[in-house]
């Protein structure tokens, strides 16, 4: 019961607060708090537009001040969008973590101390009945492990990294340790793989790799 306009009640004798009162002087108390306690420049969600208002990009409110911005953080509808981005966040971390399996054998990788780049030689062939053209490869491999067998590939012009890409050109790498890894720079055209077209040879004997191919047909 409000006391402060009866009849023999003291001056300035505070009475039972209303509702917006207590409101207020509690936006007061946390607007007051938030400055002490929270460092505003390094929140994701303050936003100063170009009217010199201030926005919570999460809650897409408006406030004049940042004590005002301040006081609104710490308010139930705020928290409650910051539980909730929370959450989603959380479940979409969730969604694509990997399914947790059994932990994978860790392989120990050798070192192999490479002694220079193997001696090759290029010669263009064509095929006598089809005419068709292509190349073929010899390298020498004199100091080459007795369990080795020279490995190859072909490789597009975008997987490298050595010079600017080409569609024009594609690369043969061959690889044999303890010799660094050759990349031949050839034209990318489609290579027929059919038998006798396509065919590679390791000579132990020799420690030469042979391979050749032809390009198909236009």
């Amino acid at each position: 019961m409000d006391f402060q306009n009866r009849v023999g009640s003291k001056i300035r004798g505070g009475g039972v607060a209303g509702w917006s009162e207590s409101n207020v002087d509690r936006r007061e108390r946390l607007r007051k708090l938030a400055l002490e306690t929270i460092d505003i420049s390094k929140d994701p969600y303050f936003m100063k537009n170009h009217l010199g208002s201030y926005e919570c990009k999460l809650c897409l409110t408006l406030h004049t001040t940042e004590g005002s911005y301040l006081a609104h953080t710490q308010g139930k509808k705020h928290q409650t969008n910051l539980a909730r981005r929370a959450a989603r966040e959380a479940k979409e971390s969730a969604a694509v973590q990997p399914a947790v399996g059994p932990a994978k054998p860790t392989v120990q990788r050798r070192t192999v101390i490479k002694i220079g780049r193997p001696g090759y030689r290029i010669t263009k062939v064509r095929d006598p009945v089809t005419r068709q053209q292509g190349l073929l490869f010899q390298i020498q491999y004199p100091q080459i492990a007795n369990d080795v067998i020279p490995r190859h590939r072909f490789m597009s012009a975008y997987e490298q990294k050595v010079e600017p890409p080409n569609k024009d050109y594609q690369y043969l790498l061959v690889a044999a340790e303890p010799y660094e890894t050759v990349a031949f720079k050839i034209q990318s055209r489609e290579i027929d793989r059919a038998p006798g077209k396509f065919w590679t040879h390791w000579d132990q004997d020799s420690r030469q790799f042979s391979l050749q191919f032809l390009y198909s047909s236009a």
